[in-house]
């Protein structure tokens, strides 16, 4: 793993071609000397998600993965919670888009990252997205049929999640809470529903820029858990001449 490959510079002073100890520490979300006591076998055993990290940080393939964590005598394919943490590449993503909305959403569809654009199309909203759909949305009906649809499968989705992380209380404590707020909410899990997020076209009105026809793309980052949603519009299309007057705030 070279700086370049996560975004870092390399520097005229770098002694050898990878990374640095504190380099390597941050990218994995741990402190330098907790990285070097793991280096020099001083430290206690790693959490699972401190090895997530690791792997994320030295970009390690999935049999280098698998060697890491047999080496710490647990399983790769358990993480006791939805990862939090947005690998550099997906923040440069982001920020090269600034003529299309973007953000990211973690396994129970928190909100993790995003750029100006998307903040602007959906106003002020990080949180998580079934919580702002069904919260407000008590029964049928109070969805049109694109804010239904993501809700279903935001619903199935979390459906996974659940099984993936049985004993995190975030996810299982967003469920409780909108089956108990929500008879919308608990009518449509009670459907058990599994499908996977797909891209679709949207229709939608923006309070400034008006009507606009938006094709959503959804991605998935199955290493760390993650779904980047991308929103475009055509060229040369109403939409897309309004969506770019989302770039800059109205005069006035």
């Amino acid at each position: 793993m070279r700086p370049g490959d996560v975004g870092l510079d390399a520097g005229p002073r770098r002694r050898t071609p990878g990374l640095r100890r504190e380099e390597v520490a941050r990218l994995a979300a741990i402190s330098t000397d907790y990285y070097t006591r793991l280096e020099q076998a001083r430290g206690p055993r790693p959490s699972c998600s401190v090895l997530h990290g690791l792997a994320r940080a030295l970009g390690l393939s999935a049999d280098e993965r698998s060697y890491l964590f047999g080496l710490a005598r647990m399983s790769p394919g358990y993480r006791p919670g939805p990862p939090q943490e947005v690998p550099a590449g997906i923040l440069h993503l982001l920020d090269r888009l600034d003529d299309s909305p973007a953000y990211v959403l973690d396994a129970k569809w928190d909100f993790l990252a995003w750029n100006p654009m998307a903040m602007a199309l959906l106003g002020d909203r990080p949180g998580n997205v079934l919580r702002w759909l069904f919260l407000p949305a008590a029964k049928p009906g109070d969805l049109d049929d694109d804010l239904e649809r993501l809700g279903r499968e935001g619903i199935a989705d979390l459906r996974a999640a659940a099984v993936r992380y049985p004993d995190d209380p975030g996810v299982h404590g967003l469920i409780a809470e909108l089956q108990a707020a929500s008879p919308l909410f608990a009518q449509l899990w009670d459907a058990h529903d599994v499908r996977q997020a797909r891209s679709h076209h949207k229709h939608t009105v923006h309070p400034v820029v008006g009507p606009l026809e938006l094709d959503s793309q959804f991605l998935l980052d199955p290493d760390h858990d993650l779904r980047i949603v991308i929103y475009t519009a055509a060229p040369h299309t109403p939409s897309h001449t309004a969506l770019l007057r989302l770039r800059k705030p109205p005069a006035g």
